[in-house]
């Protein structure tokens, strides 16, 4: 009984990780994409530079959800507290 509450725990725990992080990561993105447009109207001619930067910030936002993914996965195979 006590290993299946467990592994409740751990799904639900996994399920939750994985959902905030990927709520977070498309909020995110949207906000970066939506800057990356407002400034594009506002100086075209910085249009390189823009979406260098935009490039870098959605790689590091999108980087949250995976390491949220890992995480998750350790919650699940590799707790101690499942036998």
């Amino acid at each position: 009984m006590e290993n299946a509450i467990m592994v409740m725990a751990a799904l639900i725990g996994a399920g939750i990780t994985m959902g905030l992080a990927s709520i977070g990561a498309g909020i995110g993105d949207g906000l970066v994409t939506s800057k990356f447009i407002e400034g594009i109207a506002r100086q075209p001619e910085a249009k390189n530079t823009l979406f260098m930067n935009t490039l870098i910030s959605v790689g590091l936002i999108e980087a949250m959800p995976i390491i949220a993914t890992v995480i998750a996965l350790i919650m699940l195979y590799a707790n101690p507290l499942i036998q």
